[in-house]
């Protein structure tokens, strides 16, 4: 299907196929053809023979549907773009293709009141009519979207109902990008789609979907050409934008212009925004949103899944860290067994953050986000001069006994929060002790035995101030 490659439809089912989004086909009725069989359906209404059921007489209107949502990966028949998507068949053209202006305006309502999120209009002609427009105007404060055929008579205006304010109007384009030749241009088109042309009897150039024969019934494949076909391609797409998220109509319109691949020389408005881009619409409409999928989808192909990350030198290195905070519970362990303490919360606390902190976060890299609050976020105290600046070697400042001497004398007055400070000295010792064995950078030491020296003396002075301010608790006890 050389129209849905056109749009980059295959990539856009990457993050979402239209599940959970309705799209109201106002046309010549739908019957459930072969392959609209796993399509889903919600009750719809035929307001020319004024019954529920809305059977296609004509051809067109399923057609039109199988665009949008015609059932896909079913070992049958052609795709549909938003084909978890679910159909509201409204019938409102005859057999013939005829219809009015106030069945047209009910069934819009009726969409809008029975939880329609797109409405697909295939039709046009006429001037502009007082109810339509109302009918348009109420369906758009309800928060659906409405998108109609420019019209096919390659004039410079599109047709009602796409020229009405709150409907996106749709141009044709054929197998080589370029306007079709029948396609209306100029003022209301709001963007351009696959329409096909089948001139020359060359029906590879269609838009081939699955539907009926209006003279027998049966279902049949067919190539038809027109800006009925274009429009229900954006209205694939707008049920692709919805189910990502999107709610606002007007964003909803906004998204599928801006991502519309722009044409430069277009001084006659043949494409509106530009040709419609599936791929890059999706990709706009989750710009921002990290959803479990796109996160665990990532942390699998950046290799955060395989233990080997991990174990062998990934981002972070796993069994240092698990030492650290291993040795600042043994360290705080020997200490209590000498001077009698109880285990708190702001000691677990500050035993993490000054050993290892949340290191498990240190690797990770979230979409467009700043990676500096991740680095920080997953550093001990010792660590968070290097994490700010985008270093892995120790700042001497942090990496000393400066900054839990500064705690302990803000908090030792805190019969609660004194032990944050304490945990962290024990923490920042058990960090420093493993630093100098692992991993010895220290700037400004290099990464010798001189920081080898400064780390392990640090790591005394850090258990010798734990001890002195746990001795001073005891003694005030």
């Amino acid at each position: 299907q050389w129209n849905l490659r056109s749009i980059n439809v295959e990539e856009a089912w990457n993050e979402t196929k239209g599940d959970g989004v309705t799209v109201a086909v106002i046309d010549t009725g739908v019957t459930r053809v072969p392959d609209l069989q796993k399509t889903k359906f919600v009750p719809g209404y035929d307001f020319v023979n004024d019954q529920t059921l809305a059977t296609d007489d004509n051809g067109h209107g399923s057609h039109v549907a199988g665009t949008i949502a015609q059932s896909t990966n079913n070992e049958y028949g052609v795709a549909g773009i938003a084909y978890e998507a679910s159909i509201m068949p409204l019938k409102v053209l005859s057999a013939s293709g005829g219809g009015t202006v106030s069945d047209i305006a009910e069934s819009i309502k009726f969409a809008a009141d029975n939880g329609a999120d797109i409405i697909n209009m295939s039709l046009g002609g006429g001037g502009e009519s007082q109810i339509m427009k109302e009918a348009i105007n109420y369906a758009h404060s309800k928060g659906v979207v409405i998108i109609a055929a420019a019209g096919n008579a390659g004039q410079n205006s599109a047709s009602y109902p796409a020229r009405y304010p709150h409907v996106i109007g749709v141009s044709a384009t054929d197998s080589t990008g370029e306007k079709a030749s029948y396609s209306n241009f100029g003022a209301g088109i709001d963007i351009s789609a696959p329409g096909g042309s089948t001139s020359g009897k060359n029906e590879a150039g269609g838009i081939l979907q699955e539907t009926i024969n209006p003279e027998n019934g049966e279902s049949v494949f067919a190539s038809f050409q027109g800006t009925s076909m274009a429009s229900p391609h954006v209205a694939g797409v707008a049920a692709l934008i919805k189910a990502s998220g999107i709610e606002d109509p007007e964003e909803i319109a906004n998204i599928l212009k801006k991502s519309a691949r722009v044409i430069k020389e277009d001084p006659l408005n043949h494409f509106g925004a530009g040709q419609l881009d599936a791929a890059a619409a999706v990709k706009l409409a989750v710009k921002g949103q990290i959803t479990f999928r796109d996160f665990f989808r990532w942390l699998h192909n950046n290799g955060y899944l395989s233990p080997g990350f991990w174990l062998d030198g990934g981002a972070v290195a796993l069994l240092p860290k698990l030492a650290m905070v291993l040795g600042s519970y043994i360290l705080a362990w020997f200490l209590r067994n000498y001077f009698p303490f109880s285990w708190s919360f702001p000691l677990h606390t500050g035993l993490v953050a000054g050993s290892s902190g949340l290191f498990f976060l240190r690797g990770f890299y979230i979409f467009d986000l700043p990676q500096w609050p991740m680095r920080v976020m997953g550093s001990s105290l010792p660590e968070v001069g290097g994490a700010i600046q985008g270093s892995g070697i120790l700042n001497p400042i942090f990496a000393s006994v400066l900054i839990p001497a500064l705690l302990i004398v803000l908090l030792l007055g805190n019969q609660e929060w004194k032990w944050l400070a304490i945990g962290t000295t024990i923490g920042v010792a058990s960090c420093l002790a493993v630093s100098a064995v692992v991993d010895p950078a220290v700037w400004g030491l290099g990464s010798g035995f001189a920081a080898q020296i400064f780390l392990v003396v640090n790591v005394m002075l850090c258990l010798g101030l734990a001890r002195l301010a746990i001795r001073t608790e005891d003694k005030l006890a």
